[in-house]
This record gives structure tokens, C-alpha cells and sequence, in this order.
């Protein structure tokens, strides 16, 4: 296989990984057919079987895809000088997903809840991506000093998907962006003085 074969392979895979993330979480796991996934990739559905034989393998590609989202938003907060900054900055950007949220629901939230009710430990693949995310939030409290570190970063992951499971409830993204002021105001106060 050439080089840009393998590229271009590579490409659609990734192309198919993201397309199942998204019309997962828009229609759900089990409402999703390999059809729908294949027309949102614009990919041929024949051409899916190439890459994936079976949908639980299209489910742990969306995983996959939750993975590199997660990791290029930490990538991007990482940009900014101060941990108080990326924290605010990760609260800014879950704001502004308001309106998906209100529609569908937290992407990787909805996703952990839906396959929390199968037996086949996709559930836990996820559970490691939101640990990632759990983990980096830990690493900013405690660049604050905070010994609590881990309690604030499960306090500040758990008010946003609290956040996203009232503002998808009531179809109402002004919750959303309501408790994302309300979480910067709370990150600003466990800032030492200086």
C-alpha cells in the first residue's frame, strides 16, 4: 500500500469515526444504522464493511473520536498561561455548545449513559475518556494549590453534566449559559490571593 493510499484510508476511517460520533449522538446507538452513519461520512455503505464489519466496531470508533476531541481540547487550553485561565476556558467552550447540548444532550455524557445499559464494556472505553478529561481538570485545581484537587474536579465535571442534562430536559440553553457564568465566578474564588 502506497503511502497515500494508506493516507486516504486512513482519512476515511477518521471520516467514518467522526460521522458515527455525531449521528450517535443525535440519534442514539441503537436508532443508528450503518446507513445513516455511511450518508453523514459520504461514504458508499459498502465501503464501510472495508473498515468496520460490525456497528460495536463503528461504537468504539466513535470512542476513538471522542478521544481525539478531547485531547485536542486540552491541547488548545494548554495554550493559556494559568490554570484558573484554562479552566474558565474549558467552561467557555462547553457554553458555547449550549445549543447542540440543548438539542441532543452532552456528546460523550449521553453516549456513557446509553451504553452503560449493554454488557459488552464499551462503557468503560468511554469511562477512560472522561477519566482523561477528569484527570487534566485535577491537574489545573492542583496547579492552584489546592489540595481538594480531585474533589473540585469531580464538583466542576459533575456540574456540567448536570448542567447539560437540564438544559437538553428543557431545551433551554440559557441554563447552560447561566451556570457557565456561575462556574467562573466559582473558579475566580478558589484562586489564592496574591
Amino acid at each position: 500500500m502506497t503511502d497515500s493510499v494508506a493516507r486516504t484510508a486512513a482519512g476515511k476511517r477518521e471520516r467514518l469515526a467522526d460521522a458515527a460520533a455525531k449521528v450517535f449522538h443525535e440519534q442514539g446507538v441503537e436508532k443508528t444504522t450503518i446507513a445513516d452513519i455511511a450518508r453523514v461520512a459520504e461514504v458508499p455503505v459498502g465501503n464501510v464493511y472495508y473498515y468496520f464489519k460490525t456497528k460495536d466496531q463503528l461504537v468504539q470508533a466513535a470512542i476513538g473520536a471522542h478521544t481525539r476531541t478531547a485531547q485536542e481540547i486540552i491541547a488548545a487550553l494548554e495554550q493559556f498561561d494559568a490554570p484558573a485561565a484554562r479552566l474558565k476556558a474549558l467552561v467557555r467552550g462547553w457554553v458555547e455548545q449550549r445549543d447542540l447540548v440543548a438539542q441532543y444532550g452532552c456528546p460523550s455524557g449521553s453516549l456513557a449513559t446509553e451504553l452503560d445499559k449493554r454488557a459488552d464494556g464499551l462503557d468503560r472505553e468511554l469511562a477512560d475518556v472522561m477519566r482523561g478529561v477528569l484527570d487534566w481538570i485535577d491537574t489545573q485545581f492542583a496547579a492552584l494549590g489546592r489540595t481538594d484537587s480531585r474533589e473540585l474536579a469531580v464538583a466542576l465535571l459533575a456540574a456540567y453534566q448536570g448542567i447539560s442534562v437540564l438544559t437538553n430536559t428543557f431545551r433551554d440553553p440559557a441554563m447552560m449559559a447561566a451556570e457557565g457564568a456561575r462556574l467562573e465566578r466559582w473558579i475566580d474564588s478558589l484562586v489564592p490571593a496574591t
